[in-house]
């Protein structure tokens, strides 16, 4: 009903359905619909052609038990000394209860920690054969406020001590349509690399909230289509990727793991799981200070309280902003729209142009918006130079890498705000209002 509905509307409609073929076997296929029309513009009749991909799916759905297994594989280490961790308890009472006297009290609190123990066991087994074993791909309403509290569990019983796990889920979190268990690799994935980037310890942060984007966010990102995402952020402190390899990450086989650590068909799965499901992922790194995956899915439709349009604008009233960023789409498309919303810009492809036009035109700058991974000067340098020059100069920080650890840098050094990319129209001009209007 779906499909018909689409196809009338848009005069076509594509996607994948199951049928039975004359010999009652069940394949999938992938069908396009086009509304055919006669001379008059009349719709008589809907082309389908049906295209059949049962061996593709069933191809796909090996190789992704395949890396499920594999992600178990990694974990490993981590269950067994959990198991051992609930075993323990069970064994100890069982002894005691079998070899010592108790009174009823202390008896039913030994049989109380048995039973409690071997629950938790329980759970853990049950979690993991799901994951490892997986289902049929079906799509089902998801709530992933769920899904990821159920995975902090998972990680929390799993990963080392070593690592604190924090987890921020936005209130009121709209729902996706999708397959849980992958969406469950997508997050094992992350959060096992993530683990593996910090073998001294480290901090893992794991957020989820509703994000409207914007014809601004998708000049910048291709992969985006305007609408209603739920972006789902995993972020570590570890060692970071080089900027020679990130563009890597994603390519099958490739990994800079030992040999025993992993093939390098966790990331690529991921991306592909991702796309299927209508979505894109955003990865930001920094040697030595950590890496952010944002993992953005479409809402589903129905869930959403606010189209974009009925959000306020904040508009400038002529000041002039300078705006810092070596990536020159990002760079024109910002000027274009704060020049759209009442703001003059002045714009640098660097540190060293962003100081000299600030030298030259000090008493009109009201604020810097700069990036901080920049070549020859990077933000940070930049940003304490501006200090020297003017201590009361207000900043606007962006970066991919929005950990409380870069936060916390960025506040010590003055800034008055921190954007994260890829920000909206609306996320920028709001940034920037709060900024100009603190006395």
């Amino acid at each position: 009903e779906d499909a018909k509905k689409t196809v009338t509307m848009t005069g076509e409609w594509h996607g994948e359905l199951h049928h039975f073929t004359q010999s009652n076997k069940k394949i999938i296929v992938s069908s396009r619909w086009t509304l055919m029309c006669d001379w008059s513009e009349e719709s008589t009749s809907i082309l389908t052609v049906n295209t059949d991909i049962t061996e593709k799916k069933e191809l796909e759905a090996q190789f992704l038990r395949a890396q499920r297994l594999e992600s178990i594989g990694t974990l490993a280490s981590g269950i067994a000394h959990d198991l051992n961790n609930v075993l323990t308890p069970i064994i100890a009472s069982a002894q005691l209860l079998l070899h010592v006297e108790f009174s009823e009290q202390k008896r039913q609190r030994y049989l109380t920690i048995v039973e409690s123990s071997a629950k938790r066991a329980a759970a853990l087994v049950k979690q993991v054969l799901q994951f490892a074993r997986g289902f049929e791909s079906q799509r089902t309403i998801v709530q992933l406020e769920h899904l990821l509290q159920e995975f902090k569990q998972v990680t929390l019983e799993t990963f080392p001590k070593s690592i604190e796990i924090c987890m921020n889920i936005a209130p009121a979190l709209w729902t996706v349509l999708g397959d849980v268990t992958q969406l469950q690799q997508i997050f094992m994935n992350f959060c096992v690399n993530a683990r593996d980037a910090m073998p001294n310890g480290g901090t893992l942060n794991i957020s989820a909230e509703n994000i409207l984007i914007d014809e601004n966010f998708v000049r910048m990102n291709p992969d985006a289509k305007i609408g209603s995402y739920i972006v789902v952020t995993v972020c570590d402190t570890g060692i970071g990727i080089s900027p020679e390899i990130i563009d890597r990450i994603f390519e099958p086989f490739f990994t800079t793991k030992e040999v025993s650590r992993g093939t390098g068909l966790g990331l690529s799965t991921v991306f592909g799981i991702t796309k299927n499901h209508g979505g894109f992922i955003k990865v930001y790194s920094e040697v030595g200070q950590g890496t952010e995956f944002k993992v953005y899915l479409p809402a589903l439709e129905g869930s959403v309280y606010q189209p974009v349009e009925d959000i306020e604008l904040f508009t400038g009233n002529g000041e002039l902003i300078l705006f810092v960023d070596d990536e020159l789409a990002i760079q024109e498309i910002s000027k274009t729209l704060l020049s759209t919303h009442n703001y003059k810009v002045m714009t640098a492809s660097d540190g060293i142009e962003a100081i000299a036009l600030y030298v030259e035109h000090q008493q009109q700058i009201q604020a810097v918006v700069t990036d901080i991974m920049m070549p020859s000067l990077d933000g940070m340098n930049t940003i304490r130079a501006l200090q020297k020059i003017n201590p009361s100069v207000k900043i606007v920080a962006i970066s991919g890498l929005s950990s409380n650890k870069r936060m916390a840098q960025m506040s010590g050094i003055g800034v008055k705000a921190f954007l994260s990319k890829p920000y909206t129209m609306q996320e920028l001009l709001k940034t920037l209002h709060s900024v100009l209007n603190v006395k």
